[in-house]
């Protein structure tokens, strides 16, 4: 259960730094943060194999880069679902779904949160 919360904290401190590098992203309360940050993590559970195995004559053609369109539309159906949360455009949305994977993979290798 402690690694739970800590790979969560992990992952909402990995949004926290994508939103101050783009610009294209706003969070306004700490609160929206956690929320948006367990809504991402829930739909990246739920919904992101459904989409890869749909999607999976796509993303063979694009060698594996349309995985990157599916990680940005998740992140844009979160920002959709959590009322503090903004995306201003789909690019935006892609930019800051590959700087999340990017950061929250070093973070959870840095606090060795994988198994």
């Amino acid at each position: 259960m402690t690694k739970l919360v800590l790979k969560w904290a992990l992952n909402s401190l990995a949004l926290f730094l994508v939103m101050k590098l783009i610009h294209g992203i706003q969070i306004d309360r700490f609160q929206d943060l956690l929320l948006a940050t367990l809504v991402i993590g829930l739909l990246n559970v739920f919904l992101r194999p459904i989409l890869i195995l749909l999607t999976l004559p796509v993303t063979l053609l694009t060698l594996g880069l349309f995985t990157l369109v599916i990680n940005g539309l998740i992140f844009y159906l979160a920002a959709n679902l959590v009322p503090g949360f903004h995306i201003t455009g789909f690019g935006a949305a892609i930019v800051a779904a590959l700087l999340f994977s990017l950061f929250s993979f070093m973070l959870n290798m840095l606090f060795g949160t994988k198994k």
